[in-house]
């Protein structure tokens, strides 16, 4: 599980890297430089998680099954950014959504953490 969770993190990490940095080219900031946070090393490293929900949910459509991972990486993002943001920590602020939570979740990233948890789904259970 050492290894998986590893990998999850440094996929976790290399995704916010591009995601951010397509956020830059959106802003026409031709650097299309991407960030991320130590903090979240662990927290995509969690993804591991998903493992052992795919089994329940595998018979699933992906797009219920994506659904099901999304809700599941909200709470984990609503948990350690209330965590993080207690101790001035929190490397994002969704404050300025319309749709955040408490600035910690942001309910119109649901399509991102869907496909997310779905790359998860396949990193995690390819044989």
């Amino acid at each position: 599980m050492g290894r998986k969770f590893i990998i999850c993190g440094l996929t976790g990490w290399c995704m916010e890297i591009l995601f951010t940095a397509f956020g830059s080219f959106r802003r026409r900031e031709l650097k299309l430089m991407g960030k991320t946070s130590i903090w979240m090393f662990p927290i995509y490293g969690l993804a591991v998680l998903i493992e052992p929900a795919y089994h329940m949910v595998k018979k699933l459509p992906a797009l219920l099954r994506g659904l099901f991972y999304s809700v599941g990486i909200f709470g984990m993002e609503f948990l350690s950014g209330s965590f993080l943001k207690k101790h001035d920590l929190c490397p994002w602020d969704y404050s300025h959504a319309k749709s955040n939570v408490n600035g910690v979740i942001r309910l119109d990233y649901t399509p991102v953490w869907m496909t997310a948890g779905l790359i998860f789904e396949k990193i995690l259970t390819r044989k």
